[in-house]
């Protein structure tokens, strides 16, 4: 059985998050560290912009009102706001049996996903939906066949970039969403909270109850585990990857 890294952060300044996520990527392309499930949170709620989408997408005025900061994430997809949820990443490359391409790392990874939701009590599933707004901003309301899904409301979606033979991976166990703040920060008008309600579900939607964020987390290394065969030993960063996150961070900051 392979061993992987399990690293617990904190909640932790939004650039800081994706640094380190890309830090991760960055050493184990190199050989340097092993394959990595980190799991994290946020400081303050924070938008995250896909690596190629315009930051015209977000209303920044509102986001300097509400105290949210605004980065830029490694990796494509359309922008989100992390607020209350648990935060995953997983580095891993093909010497650790990842398959290469997107669509088949997607199924593998996506099926931990869903395990994970599964583990929680919610029979989530990798699907296609088959709705979306493809003009808007926001992720949440962008169909793609990386969503975890129940029924037609979408639970979660991932992003992804690969470097040579490796791939980041990263998403959100969403504990709760503030619809009206999500609405106002990606400028869906007046209707988008409510649009956002009616295509989304939450942790707390579906348990009529928000669950503690260690037993989401417990969650996410049983579904791990079991979906992929490893078994996960807690860690901590190199100090080679906090020196590179440290030499990045800047690169993923869109506001001051």
């Amino acid at each position: 059985m392979q061993t992987w890294r399990f690293i617990e952060d904190g909640p932790q300044d939004g650039a800081w998050n994706m640094a380190v996520d890309r830090a991760v990527l960055a050493s184990r392309e190199a050989g340097e560290s092993p394959p990595t499930l980190r799991v994290y949170a946020w400081r303050a709620p924070t938008v995250t912009l896909g690596r190629f989408q315009s930051v015209n997408d977000v209303d920044l005025m509102y986001c300097v009102m509400r105290g949210f900061d605004v980065v830029r994430r490694p990796t494509g997809g359309r922008g989100v706001l992390h607020d209350d949820e648990v935060t995953y990443s997983v580095v891993a490359g093909i010497a650790d049996g990842m398959p290469r391409g997107v669509s088949a790392s997607y199924k593998l990874l996506c099926g931990a996903l869903a395990a994970t939701y599964q583990t929680l009590g919610v029979p989530a599933d990798l699907t296609a939906r088959a709705h979306g707004e493809k003009g808007s901003g926001a992720c949440y309301l962008h169909a793609t066949p990386a969503d975890l899904s129940l029924g037609a409301a979408k639970l979660s979606g991932s992003a992804q970039v690969w470097e040579h033979d490796s791939v980041l991976q990263h998403g959100s166990f969403v504990r709760s969403r503030d619809t009206d703040a999500e609405a106002s920060v990606f400028r869906l008008g007046q209707e988008g909270s409510g649009r956002l309600r009616a295509a989304t579900a939450t942790l707390s939607d579906v348990l009529g109850d928000v669950p503690p964020s260690e037993s989401i987390i417990t969650a996410v290394r049983k579904g791990f585990e079991s979906t992929l065969g490893i078994k996960l030993e807690p860690d901590r960063l190199t100090d080679s990857e906090v020196r590179y996150a440290e030499a990045c961070v800047d690169e993923f900051r869109l506001m001051p």
